[in-house]
Parts: structure tokens; sequence; C-alpha cells
């Protein structure tokens, strides 16, 4: 994300000694993929029947998460998002996502 647009609710400040302030987390640490605890369900809720695979339990930066997501969907050949700490695959892939964290070392990953 660009620097100006996390300025845009600044209109205009009168102090010289003004600094601006940027309180995002961007310094939170991803665990090592060992120790992430990933749970693999199937999600049918406020879907309108279609049915997805939803990964929870991340912790780490949004843009591992967005590099995890983009991964799994590349893998698997479908589409899919990265909102809230979790990712979602479109359709049906909970082994097949399964077989891919284990092969990335995410070993504590289960299907729920």
């Amino acid at each position: 994300m660009n620097d100006w647009k996390k300025k845009l609710d600044i209109v205009y400040s009168t102090n010289p000694d003004y600094h601006f302030n940027d309180d995002s987390d961007n310094n939170i640490e991803t665990l090592a993929e060992g120790k992430q605890q990933l749970r693999i369900s199937l999600d049918k809720r406020n879907r309108k029947g279609k049915s997805v695979t939803l990964i929870t339990g991340f912790s780490g930066n949004e843009e591992d998460l967005i590099t995890l997501g983009k991964l799994l969907k590349t893998k698997c050949g479908v589409g899919g998002s990265t909102k809230d700490g979790d990712i979602i695959i479109q359709g049906d892939h909970r082994n097949k996502v399964l077989d891919i964290l284990q092969k990335e070392g995410y070993v504590k990953s289960r299907i729920i």
C-alpha cells in the first residue's frame, strides 16, 4: 500500500513539529510454518449454496497470509480470497489443500 493512502484523513496541521504516526500493526511476527496450527474446513454458510474451503488459524502479518493464499489458489487452480485472517478457496479442496500445506512445512494442519 502506498504511504499517501494512509494520510488521507489528515487535512492540515499548524504544528511545525508534527509527524504523522502510523498505528498499523505491520510489526506482527509470523510464526514458523511448523508451529502454525491451521484448520481446514468446508463452509457453505452465507454463500448461496456454494461450498468453499476455509483455512483458519493463521498467526502472522497480512502480507504472509496473502502470499500463502495466493500459493494455495495457484496450486488448486481456482479462485478465492484472503480476509479477516482467513483464506477462502472456491470449491471443496480440503484434501488437496492439506497436502499442499504439509509439503510447505505446515505439519500441524488438520481437516475439521
